[in-house]
């Protein structure tokens, strides 16, 4: 037996944990087994409503926006404990279908929004600007007293002895954390599968992955059980699991929203840095978080925030973007190619002027991210493993093979690095783009398993831009995107993704871009991403 009472090999540690998340769901919160979908039943995002197992306030809730839940909270037509107890139930739902949690922490949560009502009743006043609003956290995001697994399962019931900064910020701000989600192992793999959790499904389609690594987040918002979510990308992981359940994501640059003390299994690595931002169904809920978080003075909480307060950003009538076709490597898939053919149509009929933007440096850009992930010849992740005999998961056997670099090799990358971004910020200033359109991911749906290519976010992680993923209001349609012409391959790993495309599989998915700006030019990418949209 470990110190904790758990048994000391990890699949035995798995089970106990599993049961223990099932078990804090509150009988009345599990589905009935008559109502019960069959898993046969692929989308699962219609069971609320179609179900007649949720109240009409409790939908009427958990489809509101979050400024509708604000608003509604803080004139007293909904009680932050009737807001907070419609998004538990939900959650619990979503987690019985979709496998999308780490924590439950429906009791916690409950008891804060009494004492949130409590104070409003006593002070006529709220405790902040984001009093009574449920937000989600990715399972990295430290709570005290809370386990922070990030899929591992040594780190299983080792509950954190502080709070994250984020989560200190939005508390003060007056939020609710009613659910942690699930990651991958390591939070280091495109797909959200671990071997303490097992796989998260999307809900849209549970044949198809929700992405990673925050996944557990993608899949919970995309069943409407949560209206805004806090995850983290490293190479992509807020923008690949927004893409594929069709929602949005913004990636920050490093420094803008505080990251101190987060769980990671690879502390120290600070080469690439990961960022924290939102994900939600619509832009308005990434920007009250941005502009909340940004707000609250963030620099005073984290050393490594900028102390760059929010702006007011006007992008004019008319943008001027680059829109990157292909990066180079892999070409979009058909849905994804058409996406990209109508947005930028639906763009330049509104007046905005677009240009082909060409994927320079980008394939370099890659190997330099790939290399940092795996400097240390993979002995973090190893020392993490080994306590518990947990087996290294076959997508990331890249770490088990890896040869550690050195610190001069290590340097040399890092130079090349700079050279890379200093050449393509000189690439952006002489093109005199306001930002890039391009896909966010080759693929508008993956099956379990099947996912590749992280270049389309990695890329700009090594920028550092900030980057938001948006739906474009379409999805696939087989009868239109058919399978590749059979034009010649850029690439082994493109010859793959093409060949793993079926029509049939994602037929229905929605389908999502991704607009690029600046380092720290998070207030304009938001902007620019309203006036896509509108041109849409």
């Amino acid at each position: 037996m470990s110190q904790s009472g758990v048994p000391g090999d990890w699949k035995a540690i798995s089970e106990v944990k599993k049961k223990a998340l099932f078990d804090s769901i509150p009988p009345e919160w599990r589905i009935p087994s008559n109502i019960l979908p069959p898993d046969t039943q692929l989308d699962v995002t219609p069971f609320p409503v179609t179900s007649g197992w949720f109240s009409e306030q409790e939908l009427e809730i958990t489809a509101a926006t979050a400024s509708s839940i604000l608003e509604n909270v803080h004139t007293w037509k909904w009680s932050a404990q009737d807001v907070t107890k419609a998004f538990c139930k939900r959650a619990a739902a979503a987690h019985q279908l979709t496998n999308c949690l780490s924590e439950a922490l429906f009791s916690s949560a409950l008891s804060r929004a009494r004492e949130l009502d409590d104070h409003l009743a006593k002070t006529s006043s709220v405790v902040g600007p984001l009093h009574g609003l449920p937000i989600s956290l990715k399972d990295n995001f430290n709570i005290i007293g809370t386990d922070s697994t990030v899929g591992l399962a040594h780190w299983v019931n080792k509950p954190a002895t502080h709070n994250s900064a984020v989560v200190d910020q939005l508390q003060d701000a007056g939020a609710v954390f009613y659910v942690k989600t699930n990651v991958p192992t390591a939070m280091m793999i495109a797909e959200t599968v671990n071997n303490v959790f097992g796989r998260t499904t999307n809900p849209l389609n549970r044949n198809l992955t929700s992405g990673g690594s925050s996944g557990g987040e993608s899949a919970l918002i995309a069943f409407g059980g949560s209206v805004l979510g806090v995850g983290t990308d490293i190479g992509g992981s807020l923008r690949i699991p927004a893409s594929l359940t069709g929602i949005f994501a913004l990636r920050p640059s490093f420094g803008r929203f505080p990251t101190r003390g987060a769980a990671s299994a690879l502390a120290g690595q600070e080469a690439v840095h990961s960022v924290n931002g939102p994900m939600a169904r619509g832009i308005g809920e990434i920007e009250l978080f941005a502009k909340t978080v940004v707000e609250l003075r963030p620099w005073e909480r984290d050393p490594k925030c900028v102390p760059l307060p929010w702006r007011s950003v006007n992008v004019g009538p008319k943008l001027k973007l680059g829109v990157m076709w292909d990066d180079g490597m892999v070409r979009p898939t058909p849905p994804i190619q058409r996406a990209l053919r109508e947005v930028v149509e639906k763009l330049r009929k509104a007046g905005h002027e677009i240009i082909d933007w060409a994927p320079e440096l980008h394939e370099q850009a890659l190997g330099i991210l790939l290399k940092f992930f795996t400097a240390d010849g993979g002995k973090s992740l190893k020392a993490i493993l080994e306590p518990v005999h947990e087996p290294v998961r076959p997508e990331m056997a890249a770490y088990s093979n890896a040869a550690e670099l050195g610190v001069h090799a290590l340097w040399q990358l890092q130079m090349q690095r700079s050279t890379v971004c200093h050449e393509y910020l000189n690439r952006c200033r002489e093109a005199g783009i306001d930002g890039i359109l391009c896909a966010t991911t080759p693929c508008a749906g993956v099956e379990h398993g099947k996912f590749k290519h992280v270049a389309y976010t990695g890329v700009f992680n090594i920028l550092d831009y900030a980057a938001i993923s948006f739906p474009c209001g379409t999805s696939v349609d087989k009868a239109l995107d058919l399978a590749s012409d059979g034009s010649s391959p850029l690439s082994d790993m493109d010859r793959q993704v093409q060949a793993d495309y079926d029509a049939s599989a994602v037929h229905g998915m929605p389908m999502s871009l991704q607009l690029v700006a600046g380092r720290l030019e998070e207030e304009k990418v938001i902007e620019m991403t309203k006036t896509v949209l509108r041109a849409l």
